[in-house]
C-alpha cells in the first residue's frame, strides 16, 4: 500500500492520515503557552490559588488604590461643591501652593508632627517601663496586664467622652486632683497652649498597653543567659537594661512605633468627638480634621483632596522605610 493511500481500519473503514496529524487549535495552544509561562515564573500554586486571592486583589485595587488615584486627580483640579463634575482638562498644583500659603494648614501640619512625635515617644517609654515592671515577676501579673491593655479595646469615640469628663473645667477629675495641692482650675481644652498636650496624654493612656505587650514579648524572647552575664560582669539593674536588654528591643521598638504613628494620624475620631464637630479646640487642629472640614463643611473638595494626599504621603513616609527594613531582614 502506498504512502498516500488511506490505511484500512479493522472494521473495514479507513483512517485519514491528514486528520490524525492535524495541528492543535490556536486558542488552546496560546492558553498552554501562557499557563506554562506563568507556571515557570510564579509556580503552579500561584496559578491554582488565584481563584482565592485575585477577586479581593481586584476589589482592593479598585476601591483603595483606584480611589487614591482619583483623589490625586481631584486635588489637581479646582473642584468644589457639587455644582458640576470635576474638570480634568486643566490639571495643576494650585491646591498645593494654596496649602503652603494657608496658615491654618501650616499650623495643622505642625500640630500633626508634634502629635506623632510626642505621642509615639511617650507611649513607647511608658509601655517599656510597664513591660519591664511586669517582666520582673510582680504579683497579679495577668491582672495588671489586662488592666493596662483594656483601654486599647475602646474606640476613639468612647475615649474622647471619657477624657472630656476628666478635663471638665468645673467638675473634672483633673482639676479636682490639682486642686488638692492648691493649684487653681485649668482649662485643659480651652487653653490653646496646652490643649494639644492634653490630647496627647489621653492618647498615650489609650495605647500604652499596646506598647507594653509588644515590649513584653520582646523581653520574654531574650535568653536568660544575657541577664546572668550582665550580673556576673557587675552591671547594675539600670546599666543592664540600658546597655544589654534595651538594645535588643530594636525590632519591637520599630514595629510598635510604626503602628502608633499610624494611629496618631487617625486621631480624627478622637478630636471630632472631643470637640463635637469638625473644628477641634484651638491649638489642636491637625491635618485630618482640617481635611474633613475643608471637604465637608466648606465643600472645597479639591483642597480637601490635596490635604488628604499630603496625609497619604506622610503615611507612606512612615510605612515605606519600615517595609524596607523588614524586607532587608527577610521578613517579607
Amino acid at each position: 500500500m502506498g504512502d498516500d493511500e488511506d490505511a484500512v481500519r479493522t472494521d473495514g473503514g479507513v483512517v485519514n492520515d491528514g486528520a490524525a496529524g492535524s495541528a492543535p487549535e490556536p486558542d488552546r495552544d496560546f492558553r498552554t503557552r501562557v499557563e506554562a509561562a506563568l507556571d515557570r515564573h510564579f509556580g503552579s500554586d500561584f496559578i491554582e490559588s488565584s481563584i482565592f486571592w485575585l477577586p479581593p486583589f481586584l476589589l482592593m485595587g479598585l476601591f483603595v488604590y483606584g480611589a487614591v488615584i482619583w483623589n490625586l486627580l481631584i486635588s489637581l483640579t479646582d473642584y468644589q461643591r457639587f455644582e458640576n463634575a470635576p474638570d480634568y482638562s486643566n490639571l495643576d498644583l494650585e491646591m498645593y501652593t494654596r496649602a503652603l500659603a494657608d496658615s491654618g494648614f501650616v499650623d495643622a501640619a505642625i500640630n500633626t508632627l508634634i502629635l506623632l512625635v510626642a505621642f509615639t515617644a511617650g507611649t513607647l517609654v511608658v509601655g517599656l517601663l510597664l513591660a519591664i515592671l511586669i517582666d520582673r515577676g510582680i504579683r497579679f501579673e495577668n491582672t495588671f496586664r489586662t488592666i493596662y491593655l483594656l483601654p486599647m479595646s475602646l474606640s476613639f469615640v468612647v475615649t474622647a467622652q471619657f477624657w472630656l469628663w476628666i478635663y471638665n473645667y468645673n467638675n473634672g477629675i483633673a482639676n479636682s486632683v490639682i486642686g488638692t495641692v492648691g493649684l487653681g482650675p485649668v482649662s485643659w481644652l480651652g487653653n490653646q497652649n496646652i490643649v494639644l498636650y492634653a490630647v496627647i496624654f489621653a492618647l498615650m493612656w489609650q495605647f500604652s498597653g499596646y506598647a507594653m505587650v509588644v515590649y513584653l514579648a520582646g523581653l520574654r524572647a531574650i535568653p536568660s543567659e544575657h541577664y546572668e552575664a550582665a550580673k556576673v560582669d557587675g552591671a547594675s539593674t539600670l546599666k543592664m537594661y540600658w546597655r544589654v536588654i534595651i538594645p535588643q528591643l530594636k525590632g519591637a521598638t520599630i514595629s510598635a512605633a510604626v503602628v502608633l504613628m499610624v494611629f496618631g494620624m487617625k486621631a480624627f475620631d478622637f478630636l471630632y468627638s472631643l470637640s463635637g464637630g469638625y473644628r477641634p479646640p484651638n491649638g489642636a487642629d491637625i491635618l485630618a480634621t482640617k481635611m474633613v472640614r475643608e471637604a465637608y463643611a466648606n465643600l472645597n473638595w479639591a483642597y480637601g483632596s490635596a490635604i488628604a494626599i499630603v496625609l497619604f504621603a506622610m503615611a507612606l513616609g512612615v510605612i515605606g522605610p519600615y517595609l524596607v527594613y523588614e524586607y532587608r531582614r527577610d521578613n517579607l
